[in-house]
């Protein structure tokens, strides 16, 4: 299946977007046509599970990701993932050598072993309470209020809400076999990724995403930490403008990202 997808801009560098765990590619709404603007081919896409791409059968996220950009003619591209997003930037620049040209990491999830802390272990039990019975709302309001900053202004919040819930309805009625399997990356893998790379972090997110950013920084030849002390896990939806800038900085300075 091809993932549902937007484009805009035609330039001679293609740029895909990828959305955290709790929103679909609407998070981007933000940065999609600033990144157009600066002179790039912009691409976002929703994975399956989440906004207009259903779950049809067993898949590995970064697979999809390749059939996708080999459905745009797209060989080597930029990556632009935030939280899961930038997990799936990351197995994606292991499973498919030679085509990512950069990636841009915001809060950005990662197959590293860290300490994930008591409040990230907590907050996962109490979603598994609250969607075993079957009080979405109540699951998608947990999300929001761990996943938003103090940046994010009420419309920021209300679109979390409609794009956790999306997901939830879709991943809830899927069969258990149509689960994404492993993408079999490991800490080892990723340090061969030999790309530039921004890890950023946010001061009010999660501390072991923060510690991702870290890691990420001290152990991929080309990678650099960028820790925003505004910003909560969705920087994207929290200072749209103030993001869209930093990846059009970032992306500006790497030479030669791609060719369609």
């Amino acid at each position: 299946m091809t993932l549902a997808h937007d484009v805009a801009g035609d330039g001679p560098s293609t740029v895909l977007l990828l959305h955290s765990g709790v929103c679909d590619r609407r998070m981007w709404d933000g940065q999609f046509h600033a990144l157009a603007r600066a002179g790039h081919r912009v691409v976002r896409c929703d994975l399956r599970g989440f906004g207009d791409t259903p779950v049809d059968g067993p898949h590995v996220h970064a697979d999809d990701v390749a059939a996708l950009l080999d459905d745009l003619g797209a060989e080597r591209v930029a990556l632009v993932g935030s939280s899961f997003g930038g997990g799936v930037a990351l197995e994606f620049a292991v499973r498919h050598p030679g085509r990512a040209g950069a990636l841009a990491l915001l809060c950005a999830d990662a197959p590293v072993d860290l300490e994930p802390g008591e409040r990230l272990r907590a907050f996962g039990r109490r979603e598994d309470e609250l969607l075993e019975a079957g009080d979405l709302d109540a699951a998608v309001e947990l999300n929001v209020d761990l996943w938003l900053g103090p940046e994010a202004d009420a419309g920021a919040r209300e679109l979390v809400r409609r794009m956790q819930r999306r997901a939830f309805e879709l991943q809830l009625a899927a069969p258990e076999e149509f689960a994404p399997r492993p993408a079999g990356v490991t800490e080892a893998d990723l340090t061969r990724i030999d790309v530039p790379v921004l890890a950023v972090s946010a001061d009010h997110d999660v501390p072991v995403f923060r510690e991702v950013a870290t890691w990420l920084a001290g152990r991929l030849p080309h990678a650099r930490h960028l820790p925003l002390d505004w910003a909560g896990h969705l920087p994207a939806l929290e200072r749209p403008e103030e993001t869209a800038r930093l990846l059009t900085g970032f992306l500006g300075s790497v030479p030669a990202l791609s060719r369609p």
